[in-house]
């Protein structure tokens, strides 16, 4: 079983910055692409940032300057460095992952709440 554990969420005010971290653990071979999601009240889940195992990396334009993913592949983790947070950006941020073990499968994790004030 694998298992995706997000941390690092809050409250902030618009400005500041925050730190998500995603921790994949469980049976695991290797893992391919992963990502930041988030769902707003009302809209559709979107995709925030996504890094390959090769470190390349896509952007929603909303965020672009402003956030920026990485991963530590030796700790099976993916963080998504948040700055010049602004109130829009307030959500249910969700931990995504390709995880390879005979096969690949698509995983979440839970979820956590980021509120940016104003």
């Amino acid at each position: 079983q694998v298992q995706l554990v997000e941390s690092g969420g809050g409250l902030v005010q618009a400005g500041g910055s925050l730190r998500l971290s995603c921790a994949a653990s469980g049976r695991i071979f290797s893992i391919k692409t992963m990502g930041w999601y988030r769902q707003a009240p009302g809209k559709q889940r979107e995709l925030v940032a996504a890094i390959t195992d090769s470190g390349r990396t896509n952007y929603a334009d909303s965020v672009k300057g402003r956030f920026t993913i990485s991963r530590d592949n030796a700790k099976n983790t993916v963080y998504l460095q948040m700055n010049s947070l602004k109130p829009e950006d307030t959500a249910v941020y969700y931990c995504n992952a390709d995880i390879m073990l005979l096969l690949t499968t698509n995983y979440w994790g839970q979820g956590t709440q980021v509120t940016v004030s104003s």
